[in-house]
């Protein structure tokens, strides 16, 4: 099955002209003649970028996600490529409801006519890992039920493996590969799939944010119902409200529709920095608008969350981007070891004012995000700055925050906006109330170790125990080194194995 996959992905890859991207590479460019010879019957009517989103339409749903993730990616796509990719669409026809039915029995136990008053066996929603039923309990309260499609579980191994060996082929033949981290890009894109896969974390997403949001004005989240949900089902209540993007309708609805603008730039950023946990597929199609102007959050597959340090770093960042303190934001990036300690720092200051300076005392009307982005993933690879994967769905976030602005209110101010909020989390991280917060956290892990610290000095002193760690070090390196020449071989198979297959597919 796994090289059947693998001969139709290369067929697709032939068939829209994809070739192009690796054979333009100065290592296997002699092969570009033969292949057009090989190919002489091909015709190729579009443009690169069109040619790539319907090639990863064709390849199925676990390529449109990946799209969709790689479309955030700048620095690794040139912006006709990221935008195009922007615009894949993660729909698939529903599958069978008696399929449906099946599911909900093996994993509550019971039929859906017995667990519930209620259930249209005609799904609401369909995408690539589930599908939504509404559904009645039988206390009259209404529930959404999402069903995990099934026989997804080995499609998405398959196609995670195939993607895994297209990064290491990535990071091993272009220059940039290494900077980039595309094997780390596929191995965060892995989890976050896994994670939507076990619709028991996909409810625990929704409980923990629900919890920190718990009787806010601006945001609504779903009730989960615990004892009906499992690994393939998941209830949730059912909530009303408008789709974000039925703008027309909120107008008429009497909907504010500034209020809400402002209101989704401080959720992003309280989710980001106070809570460090994050709802990280905010796209119009997973949100909606209730009556008392909240959001309404839906499908939460896709989480983010940032350590301690990240947020500390990003806070940093934020507070001098806005107040145009350049030096800071370089400073910060070389303290965090985002780029390389011998960075001169006035170099970097002055690239990051280049590319920040004109976007100032602007609406968001005539501001792109994306393209801020676009240029300052241009500055760092100028840097070598190093592309942290964990930012990669914090930087989809705020492209999907940029486009909900867009919507909503265009004359949204977003540095104002978001200005008060990082004043306030930043003296809150600071001063002698963040140190006493420290030591309360710490005091129980302080009062287990300390006594203890007098023998593990004694034990590291001793040569004995010196010896043995210089002699396991030594062999770690011999592994090391037979796992590269390996690596190598490998490289030199799959090289060829392509070389052979452009010559016989068509």
């Amino acid at each position: 099955m796994f090289l059947l996959r693998l001969f139709k992905i290369i067929r697709i890859v032939f068939a829209f002209g994809l070739d192009e991207f690796i054979l333009g590479h100065e290592r296997v460019r002699g092969l570009e003649r033969l292949v057009k010879l090989v190919l002489f019957w091909r015709r190729l009517d579009a443009p690169r970028a069109v040619r790539l989103r319907r090639a990863m339409e064709k390849l199925g749903p676990i390529f449109v996600k990946f799209g969709q993730v790689l479309s955030t990616r700048r620095d690794l796509l040139p912006a006709d490529l990221a935008d195009e990719l922007a615009r894949l669409q993660d729909r698939v026809p529903p599958f069978d409801s008696d399929l449906a039915a099946q599911i909900i029995q093996q994993s509550l136990g019971k039929m859906p006519e017995q667990l519930f008053r209620r259930f249209d066996t005609k799904p609401i929603a369909s995408a690539s890992v589930a599908q939504v039923h509404y559904a009645e309990m039988h206390d009259g309260r209404r529930v959404a039920v999402k069903v995990l499609r099934p026989g997804i579980r080995p499609i998405i191994e398959q196609d995670l493996a195939l993607l895994g060996v297209m990064a290491w082929l990535v990071e091993k033949l272009f220059a940039d590969g290494k900077r980039l981290k595309p094997r780390e890009v596929v191995a965060e894109f892995d989890r976050y799939l896994h994670d939507e896969l076990d619709l028991q974390r996909e409810a625990a997403n929704a409980s923990q944010l629900r919890r920190n949001f718990l009787n806010s004005p601006m945001l609504l989240v779903p009730e989960v119902f615990w004892d009906y949900s499992s690994r393939d089902v998941m209830v949730l209540e059912w909530m009303d409200g408008t789709p974000i993007s039925q703008i027309d309708k909120l107008r008429a609805d009497g909907i504010d529709l500034k209020k809400l603008s402002r209101f989704g730039v401080e959720i992003f950023f309280t989710q980001v920095f106070r809570d460090g946990f994050f709802h990280a597929d905010m796209h119009p199609g997973n949100i909606f608008v209730a009556a008392d102007n909240r959001y309404i959050a839906l499908d939460f597959g896709i989480v983010g969350s940032l350590a301690d340090e990240d947020r500390r770093y990003l806070a940093i960042n934020f507070l001098a981007f806005f107040q145009r303190d350049y030096k800071r934001v370089a400073t910060a990036h070389i303290e965090s070891g985002w780029v390389p300690k011998e960075t001169r720092v006035a170099d970097l200051e002055a690239a990051i004012r280049t590319v920040c300076e004109p976007i100032f005392d602007r609406p968001i009307s005539e501001i792109s995000l994306g393209q801020i982005l676009l240029r300052l993933f241009e500055t760092s690879r100028r840097f070598n700055v190093e592309i942290q994967p964990q930012l990669v769905l914090l930087q989809k976030t705020l492209l999907n925050i940029e486009g909900l602005g867009r919507q909503l209110d265009p004359e949204l101010d977003l540095w104002q906006t978001a200005m008060p909020f990082l004043e306030r989390w930043m003296n809150e991280q600071v001063g002698w109330r963040a140190l006493l917060r420290q030591i309360k956290r710490e005091a129980p892990y302080w009062a287990e170790t300390l006594p203890a610290l007098p023998r593990a000095i004694a034990t590291l002193a001793d040569p004995v125990r010196q010896d043995r760690l210089l002699e396991a070090s030594e062999r770690l390196a011999q592994v090391q080194r037979q796992r590269n020449e390996w690596l190598a071989v490998i490289a030199g198979l799959l090289t060829a194995l392509l070389i052979v297959l452009a010559f016989v597919l068509r």
